[in-house]
């Protein structure tokens, strides 16, 4: 990485800015910082892109958001669209809009309203998925997980488009974890110590330990319970 005064990068308009160590970065408009950016404070408001890897403590983006390398951060909070090229890494993403990453995604909390997609595998202590659109992930990994189809009627008419044809609901391999609370899911195996499948749910099979309950609208292909 190229070295830099620990200082601020601000950018704002139309601009290019290069990579480096940063105490803070703020882009407002259509901005690329080009390769790996290290910052204690992310802000993107707008078109940017980081063409390499970020690295932060807190990250704030509104707009759409192209990171071509990995994400690793401590807390992010994302309205829009956001496209991660490698893994995503970090303690806690709230997101309201839509995000892509091509690898895995490990946090210790997962807020999910709008859409996603995980080309690996999603682990998270606790996650949260309110969906409007299609939820994605090869294979889930969680303490605990609940998730719910999200009202239409908070969400403005131009995100409504962008989601108009997506099917709400998550999709995934295998779910594995303590607590598990699911609507609108589709998977091979459901795994865990209490699990709820409700409306909308289509599981092959379904394994628990203690407690087990099924919506009778739900499908399930088989149901056993296992040792403690």
């Amino acid at each position: 990485m190229e070295n830099r005064p620990y200082g601020d990068l601000d950018m704002n308009g139309v601009g290019n800015a290069g990579g480096g160590r940063y105490r803070r970065v703020c882009t407002d408009g259509v901005s690329k910082v080009e390769g790996d950016v290290q910052a204690d404070e992310f802000r993107a408001n707008g078109v940017t892109t980081v063409g390499g890897s970020l690295e932060t403590e807190t990250m704030r983006a509104n707009g759409k958001l192209k990171i071509e390398g990995k994400l690793k951060a401590g807390k992010a909070d994302i309205d829009g669209l956001i496209d991660v090229l490698g893994s995503l890494t970090g303690e806690e993403v709230v997101l309201k809009g839509i995000l892509n990453i091509r690898g895995d995604c490990e946090l210790e909390r997962f807020d999910a309203s709008g859409g996603f997609e995980v080309g690996g595998m999603l682990n998270a202590g606790f996650i949260d998925i309110a969906l409007y659109g299609h939820g994605k992930a090869r294979e889930i990994g969680c303490e605990s997980i609940r998730v719910r189809k999200i009202a239409k009627s908070i969400w403005k008419e131009a995100l409504q488009k962008m989601f108009s044809k997506w099917t709400p609901e998550l999709q995934t391999g295998t779910i594995e974890g303590d607590d598990l609370d699911l609507e609108h899911t589709v998977a091979s195996v459901v795994r865990g110590n209490r699990v709820v499948i409700g409306p909308g749910c289509r599981i092959g099979r379904v394994e628990y330990r203690s407690e087990y309950r099924k919506h009778p609208g739900a499908q399930v292909g088989k149901e056993m319970k296992t040792g403690e």
